[in-house]
């Protein structure tokens, strides 16, 4: 019995510390000013000071929500192909974007960029959680949605789309272009990581 006490008050007292861990705060924001704007995003430099007392610069990048989805019937999954300007690069992912609007309902976005990117609605979409896209410097939220019941219709991708393909691909083939480097996108890779766990669980 006291054996079993101990290891109660052990976990309590971890989970205490845990929680005490997640909420402190160890860098204060001193002052704070937007050094650059645009349509699609905000830069700010912040004047912070660290637990330690040492202070310094925190440049934080901030973009409106986003949404990624993971378009699913049967044993195919809808891929996009498109050129991505900052890597100088044709990649392959998942469907994803944003409309530079705050406040944007999650599911009403993810289904507008499901349906510009691959000309697909679905008749059932499942919101699988929300991620921060890289905090180390960026503010900015991804709503992950798995689509499923998908009817096809003509796509409307923006301007900076104009050149990209849908590609439906076997899971197989997708997970394999995932392990062997082809596919690097980390929302992608994100998302399908979450959704695998999440289906797993479930089967067991």
């Amino acid at each position: 019995m006291a054996d079993r006490f101990l290891a109660v008050r052990l976990f309590a007292d971890r989970f205490i510390a845990a929680r005490c861990t997640l909420t402190f705060m160890s860098i204060k924001t001193l002052s704070s000013r937007e050094i650059y704007r645009n349509p699609w995003l905000r830069l700010r430099e912040d004047q912070i000071e660290r637990s330690n007392g040492a202070r310094g610069i925190y440049s934080v990048i901030e973009k409106d929500d986003c949404a990624v989805i993971i378009p699913i019937e049967g044993e195919t999954i809808y891929l996009i192909e498109q050129f991505r300007y900052t890597i100088q690069q044709r990649a392959i992912e998942l469907p994803q974007g944003g409309w530079e609007t705050a406040d944007v309902d999650p599911e009403e976005l993810a289904r507008g960029e499901l349906r510009e990117e691959t000309g697909l609605t679905a008749a059932s979409m499942t919101r699988l959680s929300t991620l921060w896209i890289a905090y180390g410097y960026a503010r900015q939220k991804l709503h992950v949605f798995l689509a499923t019941g998908l009817t096809p219709g003509g796509t409307d991708p923006d301007p900076e789309e104009h050149d990209l393909v849908l590609r439906p691909t076997s899971i197989a083939d997708f997970e394999t272009m995932i392990l062997d480097g082809t596919i690097r996108d980390d929302c992608t890779i994100a998302a399908w990581g979450l959704y695998r766990l999440r289906r797993e669980r479930k089967a067991g």
